[in-house]
C-alpha cells in the first residue's frame, strides 16, 4: 500500500510540474504579428546607449592599438573587459525582458568608464592632473 501512494504522489506532482511548461510552450508558439517582441530583443533607451558607448570604447581601443600608442595585449585585455561588459548588459536585458534597471545600468556605466580610463592612461592621451609646481603632470586615474 505504501509504494502505491508514494506512486500516486509522484505521478500527480509530475503532472502539475509539466502543466505550465506545456502551456508556456504552445504560448510561445502561437504569437500573432501584434504581440509583444520577445524577451531577448534588446530594447529601451538604456541598452541602446550602453551598447552604443561600448562600441565607442571598442573602437578606441582599435583606434589606439592602429596608432601604436598602446601594446597588443593591452589592447586584447581592453577590448575583454568591454566584450564582458556588453555580455553583462545583454544577459541582464534578457533576463527583465529587453531592460536594464538602473542599478545595473549605472554599475554597467562605471564598469565601462573604467576601461576607458584605462585606454586613455595606457595611450598617454587622459587628461592630466596637478600645475607642474611640484615638477610634473600626473594621469588621473
Amino acid at each position: 500500500m505504501r509504494s502505491s501512494i508514494s506512486l500516486k504522489t509522484a505521478t500527480l506532482a509530475a503532472i502539475l510540474a509539466s502543466a505550465p511548461l506545456a502551456g508556456a510552450y504552445a504560448a510561445g508558439h502561437h504569437k500573432g504579428a501584434l504581440d509583444e517582441s520577445s524577451p531577448t530583443d534588446f530594447t529601451g533607451p538604456r541598452v541602446a546607449g550602453l551598447m552604443a558607448q561600448v562600441q565607442g570604447v571598442d573602437q578606441g581601443i582599435t583606434d589606439a592599438r592602429q596608432d601604436n600608442t598602446i601594446t597588443p595585449a593591452e589592447a586584447q585585455t581592453l577590448h575583454m573587459r568591454a566584450a564582458h561588459i556588453s555580455q553583462a548588459a545583454a544577459k541582464t536585458a534578457a533576463a527583465d525582458r529587453g531592460r536594464i534597471p538602473a542599478a545595473q545600468y549605472h554599475d554597467l556605466l562605471r564598469r565601462l568608464d573604467n576601461v576607458d580610463q584605462a585606454l586613455r592612461i595606457d595611450s598617454g592621451t587622459g587628461f592630466l592632473m596637478g600645475d607642474g609646481a611640484d615638477g610634473g603632470h600626473y594621469p588621473n586615474g
